[in-house]
């Protein structure tokens, strides 16, 4: 399990998250959502050991973050695709296998781009994969270590809506072995997750399964949902 205890983050006077409370739990997807700014990545960084948190505490299988010896336990997928250009897209699964330390064997290479659809394109240079193709990439090398825990920072942009699908069915695969957390900004995505935990004013402002989420504000959808939170933040600045 990941747990989040009144955890805050600034940088200089700019505080980005506060006070963040949260238990992520076991052999679930988790969707973080939200609007850009609230903090989303941040949250991912810190919980990688990335950026340090000021207050409070981050635990992941009753381990203090940050902590290296975690790292092994994660699998991780950027906003931004950090690929080697200049190498095929299989030298760069075979790269990053030999960074985790891993001696990956043909056949969990094959299962990796088969996956991601890349079996065709193994041998192409990264510098000729289209945005999206690199993507997938990045997918594929998140998947490497056989994570526990598998973070994702916005993994479909880019992707066809047929790939994506097959994608977002594996992931409920993973979950059988794997504790996974996505951010995305596609509301039917969101959708797909067994927990929810929406982002606002620097925190969690509701968290729950989606449709939990959906009866508790009596809305049909999640935008609405952030509609109502805004209503609320307004009548309660003009309470006040």
């Amino acid at each position: 399990m990941i747990k989040l205890s009144n955890m805050s983050k600034s940088f200089g006077k700019q505080t980005i998250l506060q006070n963040v409370s949260v238990d992520i739990g076991a052999n679930q997807i988790t969707g973080l959502i939200g609007p850009s700014g609230t903090g989303k990545t941040t949250l991912i960084k810190c919980l990688m050991g990335m950026e340090k948190h000021d207050t409070g505490s981050i635990q992941i299988d009753d381990t203090a973050v940050p902590n290296r010896k975690l790292l092994n336990k994660i699998g991780y997928m950027a906003q931004s695709d950090s690929l080697y250009h200049d190498l095929t897209g299989l030298e760069n699964i075979q790269f990053f296998a030999h960074m985790y330390g891993n001696k990956i064997s043909k056949q969990n290479v094959q299962s990796i781009l088969d996956l991601v659809q890349l079996e065709q394109d193994k041998k192409k240079l990264v510098q000729h994969y289209s945005g999206g193709m690199k993507r997938r990439l990045s997918l594929a090398i998140a998947l490497i270590n056989q994570p526990k825990y598998l973070i994702l920072d916005e993994p479909t942009v880019g992707i066809d809506p047929v790939l994506k699908l097959s994608i977002w069915n594996q992931l409920h695969d993973l979950k059988k072995d794997s504790t996974l957390l996505i951010t995305t900004h596609i509301m039917d995505e969101a959708m797909k997750c067994d927990q929810l935990l929406l982002m606002k004013n620097k925190g969690i402002a509701a968290s729950g399964s989606p449709q939990e989420i959906l009866e508790n504000f009596g809305v049909s959808d999640i935008d609405q949902v952030f509609l109502k939170l805004e209503e609320q933040e307004y009548e309660n600045a003009a309470a006040n």
